[in-house]
C-alpha cells in the first residue's frame, strides 16, 4: 500500500469574480454580472444625528425664545426725570420710593409712619425711641426728626425737652425747638391760641374733614377761627351740619370766630328764593351766619322769608354769649395765595372737593400745614385723585406737610404724582 506523505490541502471556495464596469469588448460570460451593478440605487441621506458622550440619551431641545420675551438692552430702557422727581426740602424722604433691595432703614420708616397713620402713637413712639439709638449718622437723625414731631403732635413737651439734650450729644448739633401752636394776637372778638380751620371750595358729604374737625373742637370747647373766605358753596347735608355746630357753639359759649364770611353770605342769600320750599338746611345756615355777623334787623327780614317759604316758625334772634359775633374786621387773614388749605386729622377722606379745585387752577397748590395726621386709606385716595391730572401733564404741589405725613405720602407713591415740599427742620 502506498501512503501519501503530503496532507491533502483543504478545498478553497471559488473566488467571486470582481465586478468591473462594463466596457466594449467585455466577454459575454462577464456581462451576466453587470445588470446587478446597474440595479443598485443610491442610498437616501441619513438624518441628522445627535451624538453625546457615553450612553446617556441626548438632552431635550430647549424651546425657542420669542424676541418679545428678551429683556431690553440698558440703552432701550426709558428712564426719565419724572421717575426720580422729588421736591422735598431738607428732607431724606427723597429716597423713599427707590427700591433699596430690602433696606432696613426704609422698612423701619414705613412701619413707623403706618403705625402713626393708624393712630397707634404709643407703639410708634416706643419703636422710635429704640431706633434713634440703633442707627448712626444721617439715618439716626431721620428717626430723631420723626420722634420730635410725634411728641409735638401728641403735646408731650416734657419728653421733647428731655430728649433734646440726648439728641445734641448724639448728633452733635442743636436739637429742634418746640413749635408753639398758632397764636392769634389778642383783639376784640379773637381769643389767643385759637385753632384755625379753613372752609374752601365746594363742600359735599364726601369731603367734610374741616367740618368733622370743627365738631371735635367744639366738643372739646376749644377756641376756633373759621375762615370762610374761599368757601364757594356746600350741599344741603354739609349746610345742615355747619348750622347745627355753629348754633351749638353759640349757645354753649364756645368761641367760634368767623372770618371772611361776607362772600359766602351773599352767595347763600342769592341762591335761596322766597317761596321755593327747598334747601331748608341752607336757609338755617344763612340765618345762623346772619346771627353772628349781621344786625338783628337784617336777620329778622330773612327769618320772615324763611317762615313764608316753609310755613313754620323761624329761629329767633339770640344775643351772643361771647364777643365773637362781629369779627370780620379784626381777625388776621390767611396768606394771600390761591392754595387749597387742608387741616385736622384726615381719616377716610375721598377728596371729592379737589375736583373743583383742580378745575379752577392749572397748577394747584394743596397746603397741608394744618394737617396733623392722614390715614393710609386717605393717602391712597389722594394718589387716585391726583394721578389722572399728573398723566395729563398737570403740575400739582403739596406744600408743608409734617414729616410723618410726608413720609407716608412717599410710601404710597404720592411723590411720583405731585411735588411735595416739606418745611425745613
Amino acid at each position: 500500500m502506498v501512503f501519501s506523505f503530503f496532507k491533502k490541502q483543504p478545498q478553497k471556495m471559488p473566488e467571486r469574480p470582481a465586478v468591473r464596469p462594463r466596457a466594449p469588448g467585455v466577454p459575454p460570460e462577464i456581462r451576466t454580472v453587470t445588470p446587478l451593478v446597474e440595479e443598485i440605487q443610491p442610498l437616501e441621506p441619513l438624518p441628522d444625528l445627535e451624538f453625546t458622550s457615553g450612553n446617556m440619551p441626548p438632552p431635550p431641545k430647549q424651546p425657542a425664545i420669542e424676541p418679545a420675551t428678551l429683556a431690553p438692552a440698558v440703552d432701550d430702557l426709558d428712564f426719565t426725570d419724572e421717575d426720580f422727581d422729588r421736591e422735598f426740602t431738607e428732607s431724606s424722604v427723597m429716597a423713599i420710593d427707590v427700591d433699596h433691595g430690602g433696606d432696613p432703614v426704609q422698612a423701619d420708616i414705613e412701619q413707623i409712619v403706618v403705625l402713626y397713620a393708624n393712630g397707634q402713637d404709643a407703639v410708634a413712639r416706643s419703636l422710635l425711641e429704640t431706633l434713634v439709638r440703633t442707627y448712626q449718622g444721617a439715618d439716626s437723625r431721620r428717626f430723631w426728626r420723626l420722634l420730635f414731631e410725634l411728641l409735638e403732635v401728641t403735646g408731650d413737651r416734657m419728653a421733647f425737652d428731655k430728649l433734646g439734650a440726648e439728641f445734641a450729644e448724639t448728633c452733635e448739633t442743636s436739637p429742634p425747638t418746640w413749635r408753639q401752636p398758632q397764636v392769634v394776637v389778642s383783639a376784640p372778638g379773637v381769643t389767643a391760641g385759637s385753632r384755625l380751620l379753613v372752609l374752601q371750595g365746594v363742600l359735599t358729604a364726601d369731603g367734610v374733614q374741616p367740618v368733622a374737625e370743627l365738631a371735635r373742637l367744639i366738643k372739646q370747647k376749644a377756641s376756633v377761627r373759621l375762615d370762610c373766605g374761599k368757601l364757594i358753596g356746600c350741599d344741603d347735608e354739609v349746610a345742615g351740619q355747619l348750622a347745627t355746630l355753629l348754633t351749638q357753639a353759640r349757645r354753649t359759649g364756645v368761641d367760634v370766630v368767623l372770618e371772611n364770611a361776607a362772600a359766602v353770605l351773599q352767595r347763600l342769600s342769592e341762591r335761596l328764593v322766597v317761596g321755593q320750599a327747598s334747601s331748608e338746611p341752607a336757609w338755617l345756615l344763612l340765618l345762623e351766619l346772619l346771627q353772628r355777623t349781621s344786625t338783628q334787623e337784617i336777620f329778622e327780614e330773612r327769618a320772615i322769608d324763611y317762615a313764608v317759604t316753609f310755613e313754620r316758625s323761624p329761629p329767633s334772634w339770640e344775643l351772643p354769649r361771647t364777643t365773637t359775633a362781629k369779627v370780620d374786621l379784626v381777625a388776621p387773614a390767611l396768606p394771600n395765595d390761591d392754595a387749597y388749605y387742608l387741616s385736622g386729622n384726615l381719616k377716610n377722606a375721598k377728596f371729592d372737593e379737589l375736583i373743583a379745585v383742580f378745575a379752577a387752577q392749572q397748577n394747584p397748590v394743596l397746603d397741608f400745614s394744618g394737617v396733623s395726621r392722614m390715614d393710609f386709606f386717605s393717602a391712597g385716595q389722594l394718589v387716585n385723585r391726583i394721578a389722572p391730572y399728573k398723566a395729563a401733564g398737570r403740575d400739582i404741589v403739596i406744600r408743608s406737610p409734617n414729616h410723618l405725613v410726608a413720609e407716608l405720602m412717599a410710601v404710597v407713591g404720592l411723590n411720583k404724582q405731585a411735588r411735595i415740599i416739606v418745611p425745613k427742620s
